[in-house]
């Protein structure tokens, strides 16, 4: 019960957050604006297969930046901001674990994201399928499904960061670093993986373990992961050409499991030794 009061109290903060209004409104537009834009290029193109399913991964295509972006904002401050203010010590004072506030911290953070994300994603969906005349309910529920998850992984990722640091400015700086090491320079990673590996020169041709490495970014777990979660398949999406234990979008779920849990885990153990 603890948790869940910490979780409650912190969902109540964090609506008050001007940032996330913002954000959250031009996602809503956003998904609106691609919704339309799917079906008038799907007509224009006159695609008869997989509409349907292909609007769920044509929403699917914004979850990334708008999650990691609006996690970053909403979540930074959480256990750091509290920290750094001194209220952390009125919480604690209350019958609240550490572990309490950590989790509780988690929930509610993770449902102030997940209600824009999913308003703009089942907006988006119902204007699509009224637009072509088509619902594909198992398509577009393994999106709802997977971005709930995705939601909870980020969230879980930057609590765990904030936990880490009594210093606002330092869990910005950890946060914003994590996001463009993962999100956004990770493709170079990747290559300087497959460049020191191969003598200090890039191949004719990839390794089939880069397939594994490019999983690592925690959006990039969600969109092979929501083709795991998909019926069928479109054009070969998220699913490698060669075989191997790890040629199978299921990775995708896998390393978001990695993201949801060990990121917290070492923010906790951090946090629980912590002189507050």
């Amino acid at each position: 019960m603890s948790t869940l009061a910490v979780a409650k109290k912190d969902f109540q903060d964090a609506l008050r957050s001007k940032a996330l209004w913002g954000l959250s409104i031009i996602f809503i537009l956003l998904s609106l604006l691609i919704a339309y834009a799917f079906t008038e290029f799907t007509a224009m193109m006159e695609v008869e297969e997989q509409t349907a399913q292909g609007l769920a991964y044509f929403l699917a295509s914004q979850i990334g930046l708008f999650v990691s972006i609006t996690a970053i904002v909403i979540a930074y401050k959480a256990i750091a901001g509290e920290r750094e203010s001194g209220s952390i010590k009125i919480l604690l004072s209350l019958p609240h674990t550490r572990r309490d506030v950590l989790l509780g911290k988690v929930l509610g953070r993770s449902a102030t994201l997940a209600v824009p994300t999913l308003i703009g994603l089942v907006a988006g969906a119902a204007l699509g399928s009224v637009l072509m005349g088509e619902f594909a309910i198992v398509s577009l529920s393994a999106l709802l499904v997977m971005s709930l998850v995705f939601v909870v992984t980020y969230i879980s990722i930057m609590v765990g960061i904030s936990a880490l640091t009594g210093s606002t400015s330092r869990a910005s700086m950890l946060t914003i670093g994590f996001f463009l090491v993962f999100e956004i320079l990770w493709g170079v990673v990747s290559i300087g993986i497959v460049w020191l590996t191969n003598g200090l020169s890039l191949p004719t041709e990839f390794p089939n373990w880069v397939y594994l490495v490019n999983q690592v970014p925690p959006s990039a777990a969600f969109t092979t992961g929501l083709t795991a979660l998909m019926p069928g398949d479109i054009a070969g999406v998220g699913t490698p050409e060669f075989e191997a234990f790890y040629a199978t979008p299921w990775v995708g779920v896998i390393m978001l499991a990695f993201w949801l849990v060990v990121p917290l885990a070492i923010g906790y153990r951090q946090f629980s030794k912590a002189d507050l």
